[in-house]
């Protein structure tokens, strides 16, 4: 998640299946995914050949069962847990109703433009996040980058579908385990809840103290240097989560497309009972006025396919306004409840999910229940993104390396037990560090950087006006003017600026009142540097690997590798001026 920048659109990427053109028969898609939690997702898509035709490399590519399949595994991908803890927070911490002014415009300037550009580039050129890049050899690097987050990612991304495993569990004993302060891991500073404890700082909630004690046993850690060894129960919740991971992912889209068909529906259904039972609480339109209030003075602040791309980011961003209602239903009750003012409970990331919500459900008659089928949402969100996500590193490895594809199975096996391996150190005592180092790093400014560098390759190097006529070859239709106006000027200016502004606002990662070590910053940014600088490395070494003389080097490099021939003619059209200019 992005913290202390300017909030960007949530950049919903998929593919959808495209029509048949010309003598060619009908065409299907294969979905590479890979997203940030927050803000920048990025996407790339491959175009498929029917059932029983093969891709030129000669290895039969896998298709999407059917388009509803298809549309589900995107919208399950695009929305998950930051819809929930992150948009509704940043709405009312940013100005309420007047958020969505600028939330708007930067989704229709950079979202949707950025997500078409993603879209066709994969449908056209049938190649993973690496792959995709024969059409300029040179900016390859970029796909590594992708990969590289991605991976990341799932390492603590994986790590919260784990604790809400947990706390799914611990809602079927008796009596929920974070209403009082009766319990073996509580301190003397717990208060079971009253209309003052809000306000006391030494003081602690049976909620507070369950999630940080109960189950992250966060008291025997003393900092990111003191991490102890992974607690049974959370390994164990993470182990279930990567065996349900590998068998959705084993098959391909085979498996992962009836999977979607629960995990990407049951977030709305349980979304819409939560919402139906909030407003009815005492305070809730006073949390919902809160949510929409209009402060245009927040807004100075400076934290503060065209059809299936349009219907796709709109699902994504309607998902992140319509959970903010549910919230701020419940935390309108919280602050009623306590008689404290809304900020006082008002909060994102896992402290909205895992303290302040299962402590509103546990005033509530039958709460078991309704903390049931939250937990269970959680767990449907967290699953069909952790899918996509994992899926973009198995997919886009493989066809970077043809050989996998004949062991798809056991190479799926290997990533998903290497990202447990490694995913252990943050279901430690300490691990929480661990998790928010990661979450601050691994792909805050890096996806930004991604995208720009993504974006200028194709508007700039690779060219609009090809691309245009690679979408018409597609659809039959060129993109409007609007659509490359955006591609080659206005989003790549905004991404700009948008990774300028995450280096200047940078603010240190903390936990509560844990500020980290210079030395693990200065980790968290070789991890982020780690990806970034997969860009540079490949241009430096596709460069020197290339023949000839600079100019030669410089030509093959920029040059699209199906028009390699011309580029040995001396028709280099990115040495012409027309190139540069035409839009």
């Amino acid at each position: 998640m992005l913290r202390g920048r300017l909030p960007v659109t949530h950049m919903s990427s998929a593919i959808a299946p495209v029509k048949p053109s010309g003598t060619a028969g009908p065409k299907e898609v294969e979905l590479i995914l890979v997203k940030e939690q927050n803000g920048v997702q990025f996407t790339s898509s491959a175009l498929v050949s029917p059932s029983g035709q093969t891709h030129p490399s000669g290895e039969e590519r896998e298709t999407w069962g059917k388009k509803i399949d298809f549309l589900l595994s995107v919208i399950g991908f695009a929305v998950d847990l930051a819809n929930v803890w992150r948009f509704p927070y940043l709405c009312y911490k940013n100005g309420g109703g007047a958020f969505l002014v600028p939330y708007l415009f930067f989704m229709v300037i950079a979202g949707m433009p950025l997500f078409y550009m993603e879209l066709a580039l994969g449908q056209y050129n049938r190649e993973g996040a690496a792959g995709v890049w024969k059409i300029c050899p040179i900016f390859k690097g970029v796909g590594f980058t992708v990969i590289l987050i991605s991976l990341y990612v799932g390492f603590y991304y994986n790590v919260i579908i784990a604790w809400a495993l947990f706390y799914l569990f611990s809602c079927f004993s008796g009596e929920l385990p974070w209403i009082h302060c009766n319990n073996t891991w509580n301190s003397p500073n717990c208060s079971d809840l009253n209309s003052t404890l809000l306000n006391d700082t030494y003081k602690t909630t049976p909620a507070l103290e369950y999630f940080e004690r109960g189950m992250l046993h966060l008291h025997k850690s003393s900092g990111i240097d003191d991490l102890g060894l992974p607690r049974w129960q959370l390994t164990s919740c993470l182990a279930v989560v990567i065996v349900v991971l590998y068998f959705s992912l084993w098959k391909g889209v085979k498996t992962s497309g009836k999977v979607v068909w629960i995990t990407a529906t049951m977030p709305y259904v349980v979304l819409t009972v939560l919402l139906l039972r909030g407003v009815t609480l005492p305070g809730a339109i006073d949390g919902i006025k809160a949510y929409l209030s209009v402060d245009f003075l927040r807004l100075c602040d400076a934290q503060s396919f065209d059809q299936d791309a349009i219907i796709t980011s709109s699902i994504n961003s309607l998902t992140s306004f319509f959970s903010g209602f549910v919230i701020f239903s419940f935390l309108g009750y919280m602050s009623h409840k306590h008689n404290v003012a809304l900020d006082k409970v008002a909060t994102d990331g896992p402290g909205l999910v895992f303290i302040i919500y299962p402590e509103a459900i546990a005033t509530l008659p039958g709460s078991s229940v309704w903390a049931v089928i939250f937990f269970i949402m959680l767990l449907t969100l967290g699953i069909d993104s952790a899918m996509g996500g994992m899926e973009s590193v198995i997919t886009g490895l493989i066809d970077e390396f043809k050989f996998l594809h004949k062991h798809r199975e056991l190479f799926t096996l290997f990533i998903v037990v290497s990202t447990f391996l490694i995913s252990l150190i943050c279901v430690t005592n300490g691990g929480i560090y661990v998790f928010t180092l990661l979450d601050h790093f691994a792909a805050g400014t890096s996806i930004l950087f991604g995208v720009l560098i993504e974006a200028v390759g194709i508007a700039w190097f690779y060219g609009v006006d090809r691309f245009s006529d690679d979408i018409q070859e597609m659809i039959g239709q060129r993109p409007g003017l609007y659509w490359r106006l955006c591609w080659k000027f206005v989003s790549p200016c905004f991404l700009l600026f948008m990774v300028v502004v995450s280096f200047a606002t940078f603010n240190p990662p903390k936990y509560g009142s844990y500020y980290f070590p210079t030395w693990a910053t200065m980790l968290g940014w070789c991890l982020s540097i780690s990806s970034m600088i997969m860009v540079p490395l490949y241009a430096i070494y596709k460069f020197c690997s290339l023949p000839g003389s600079f100019c030669d080097k410089l030509a093959y490099a920029i040059t699209p590798e199906t028009e390699h021939h011309l580029v040995e003619r001396g028709e280099v059209r990115q040495f012409t001026l027309h190139h540069w200019l035409v839009v």
